[in-house]
């Protein structure tokens, strides 16, 4: 019996109380990747509306689509890394569940991706024409030039959640709740080096928004704290052989 080509990229789309959008996302995502050794992974964080069973539906149109669920609530990295964890290609797409990141753009990141040098561990999304509001747009400018300037990344926009990474270095990073907006600073603290693409971004159609800007402000408070100790305990050996 001929056993399954693993895939090439896995699609790892963290959700929570996105009944309405999984359905439409999940095709787009097939859509995308058409043609492709691909699977998506949907890790359903604890929803307390239709999402898990809409997801569930959704398995009968897409036989690349993995469920995954939290008995609890836990959070977007913690969905994020349950998804990589079971993720079975050497590539991980993440994108947010809301359907604001076009999946039309993630094979371009993937693409630069295979195509960089090996210490290219990571190419982030920037969202050329956010469609948000303009208080989230200046609370974020403002977030990026501080994050930027403790923690000395080269992200100017790490809240875009559609990013393309190797997942073997994904793993060697530190778990911390809401690492995922760090993570182009903890590449490079791990040694590796990212680049970037500009994407597109649209506006949520279903569903509403699970931060405010006093509640990022609050984590990222302590978040940039711990990233800034993180990094000064760091050291790295330079390029490791086996002799």
């Amino acid at each position: 019996m001929t056993q399954p080509r693993a895939p090439e990229v896995s699609v790892v789309v963290p959700v929570h109380d996105e009944a309405g959008a999984v359905g439409s996302l999940a095709a787009e995502i097939a859509a995308a990747f058409a043609g492709r050794e691909y699977e998506m992974i949907f890790v359903d964080d604890r929803s307390r509306d239709a999402t898990l069973l809409e997801l569930k539906a959704l398995k009968a149109l897409h036989p690349q689509l993995r469920v995954l669920t939290h008995p609890s609530n836990a959070g977007q990295s913690r969905a994020v890394r349950s998804g990589v964890l079971a993720a079975r290609a050497p590539i991980v797409v993440t994108l947010d569940g809301d359907g604001q990141n076009p999946p039309a753009d993630a094979p371009r990141l993937v693409q630069a991706l295979i195509e960089a040098p090996a210490e290219v561990a990571l190419v982030g999304g920037v969202r050329a024409s956010r469609q948000d509001t303009e208080a989230k747009r200046r609370a974020s400018v403002w977030a990026n030039r501080i994050r930027r300037r403790l923690l000395g990344d080269d992200a100017d926009d790490t809240g875009c959640g559609l990013k393309a990474f190797r997942r073997e270095a994904f793993l060697r990073l530190p778990y911390f709740d809401h690492m995922h907006r760090y993570l182009p600073a903890l590449m490079i603290r791990e040694g590796f080096r990212n680049r970037y693409l500009d994407v597109g971004h649209r506006h949520r159609e279903s569903g509403r928004s699970k931060y405010t800007n006093l509640g990022r402000l609050m984590a990222s408070l302590s978040d940039l704290l711990g990233v800034m100790w993180l990094k000064t305990r760091s050291r790295q050996p330079g390029a490791v052989e086996e002799v």
